[in-house]
């Protein structure tokens, strides 16, 4: 059974930083697209970050500069570390997996999502 777990989600203040860890379980990611999304209360779910199989990357313009996206092929998993979070960061981060490099920063052609891990940031 394929499965993505987030972890690493909790309490922040503004200004700090946090470590996400999405860990992958079930088959081989190393030839997938693994991406960060999130989405805030009363919000549509968006693009954070992605990483490909030969880890090339891509960034909301939003988190560009404050996170960095990583992955460990060995541990079939991947992070994000989040650093000088801001009040808007806190939301539900989700960790998605797509075959293909292309078109990362839309919802659709996902074939795997985790189940999240909450952020919150208090300022």
């Amino acid at each position: 059974q394929v499965r993505l777990v987030e972890s690493g989600g909790g309490p922040v203040q503004a200004g700090d930083s946090l470590r996400l860890s999405c860990t992958a379980s079930g088959q081989s990611f190393s030839t997938y697209t693994m991406s960060w999304f999130r989405q805030a209360p009363g919000k549509e779910r968006e693009f954070v970050a992605a990483i490909s199989g030969r880890s090339a990357t891509s960034y909301a313009d939003s988190v560009k500069g404050r996170f960095t996206i990583s992955r460990d092929f060995a541990q079939n998993t991947m992070s994000l570390e989040m650093t000088g979070v801001k009040p808007e960061d806190m939301a539900i981060y989700y960790c998605a997996a797509k075959f293909l490099y292309y078109r990362v920063e839309g919802l659709s052609g996902y074939d795997y999502w985790g189940q999240g891990t909450q952020v919150t940031v208090s300022s």
